[in-house]
Parts: structure tokens; sequence; C-alpha cells
């Protein structure tokens, strides 16, 4: 699943492409995402200009000059291609945006679980969703706070968007064994101290983050990515301890039993 920096990655991909051009052309070629995007909404946005693109959360947000928002959640497998008018169409081709200036945009789905939607002018009320991690509102003392009624295991509530933006499996697992907390530990047990340290973790892991899917075209071997997520029985980076495995919410967790404390641990 696409999380926080592969979606930034793939905004900063479509602004690179389509900023300030026209759309021409909307298109959605599957039921699950016309149901989403109507031929009404593609029709609605015919002659608009792109005026700004961003990320929040794990969503991309495309900005019309009418003040209309077009909304993109990839879900589990999208992504952008880009091609030419005159180029065959990707493969998993989900919604066609084609501009003015020449460039098809196509969100390209295996899946086909992408999501599209316009929100007219003055309509959009944002994301519900918690602090962006790398930004100044992402403090040690609002995390703290958040946690002290949580007494789920810490490793799944970080995947809780309403607590902090963008924080998907594969990087609370890393943050966890970055700050030596164990991932079955109570959220709201936690020090201070601890929530620094977390609080830290997850900045640091999506700062160095290579761009996921993309770890291939930058030529980052997977071995090389990961301290812990998907290493299960291999060494910790740390200590040399078996990584092991376990499920939490129905998700992989990966973690060190030797260099990440134990729950009852609270120094």
């Amino acid at each position: 699943m696409p999380e926080l920096p592969e979606v930034e990655y793939a905004a900063g991909r479509l602004r690179a492409a389509v900023l300030g051009h026209t759309v021409a052309r909307v298109e959605t070629l599957h039921a699950s995402q016309r149901r989403a995007l109507p031929p009404t909404a593609c029709r609605a946005v015919r002659g608009l200009r792109i005026d700004r693109i961003e990320r929040r959360a794990k969503v991309q947000l495309l900005y019309l000059d009418n003040g209309a928002v077009l909304e993109v959640h990839f879900r589990m497998t999208g992504d952008w291609e880009f091609t030419g008018l005159d180029e065959p169409a990707p493969r998993h081709e989900r919604v066609r945006v084609e501009t003015r200036e020449g460039t098809r945009v196509s969100l390209v789905d295996s899946r086909a679980f992408s999501v599209v939607r316009l929100h007219a002018p003055g309509t959009f009320t944002g994301i519900d969703a918690g602090p962006e991690p790398l930004s100044e509102a992402f403090t040690a003392s609002g995390l703290y706070a958040a946690l002290a009624s949580r007494r789920g295991p810490i490793k799944p509530v970080l995947l809780d968007q309403k607590l902090v933006a963008g924080v998907g499996n594969i990087y609370a697992s890393e943050a966890c064994w970055e700050a030596r907390i164990h991932p079955h530990t109570p959220a709201h047990s936690l020090s201070a101290a601890r929530v620094t340290r977390l609080r830290d973790a997850i900045r640091l892991v999506l700062e160095t983050a290579p761009t996921g899917r993309y770890w291939a075209q930058e030529g980052v071997s997977e071995d090389a990515i990961w301290r812990v997520y998907g290493r299960d029985g291999e060494p910790c980076r740390r200590c040399g301890s078996r990584i092991a495995r376990t499920v939490q919410g129905g998700r992989s967790t990966f973690h060190c039993p030797r260099c990440q404390r134990a729950p009852h641990c609270r120094a």
C-alpha cells in the first residue's frame, strides 16, 4: 500500500507533469471509479486549469481554477502513469485525464480500489486527519496528550490517521524499532520521554525513506531499506537478535524481541 513518502513522491510527479495544464477530457474506465466520479463530474472539470497540487495524509488534492477540488486516493495499488495522447494507454488504466497541452494522466490500479472524487467549488472542507508528521504541528507534547486515553497497543494506534496523518503499517513498525518501543506496549503507558523518542523516530523513518515501490528505479535494494519490516528471522541491525513477526489487527508487525523493550517497561 502506498504510504506517505510514496504519495508525496506521486504528487511531485503529478506536479511536474500537469501543474498549470488545462483539462481537456476526463474519463472513468471502471465501474468502481465511475461510482465516485460519474460522467457529470467528468464533464464539470473540462476547460479548468490545474492551479495547485497538494498532499494531505495519503490523499492527493488537485485544486482547479474555479475552486473545485479533485481528491485522489490511491488505496492499495494505485499509481500515476504519464503518456502522450497518441501513445498506447497503460494497462489497468482506471481514470484518464487528458490536458490541452497534450499529456495523458492515467490512474492505473490493478485492483481497482483507487478513488477519485470531485468537490464542487466551495464544498471541500479538508481531510479529517491528525497533524502531518513532518510539520511543526506534530509535537511530542501533543502526541503524549493524544496517547493518554489510548489503551490499545502502540503500533496499531499509530495507524489511526486522526492521531497522526499518513503513517502506515510499514513506518509504524520502523518507528517503534527506532524508538526501541515494543509494538504491543499499551499506548497510554508510554512515558513522556519515550513518546518524544517515538515522535522523533516517526520523523526519521519518513524523512529517510526511499520512495517505496520506486526504490528499484532509484537503484536501492529492498534489503537496504527496512530496519525490521519484512525481515522476520533475519538479524537485527542493532543487536543481532532475530527479528520477530506478529499480527496486530490483521496486519503484520515486525520487531526485535531483544532491543525493543517489553510492554511493562516504562523507562
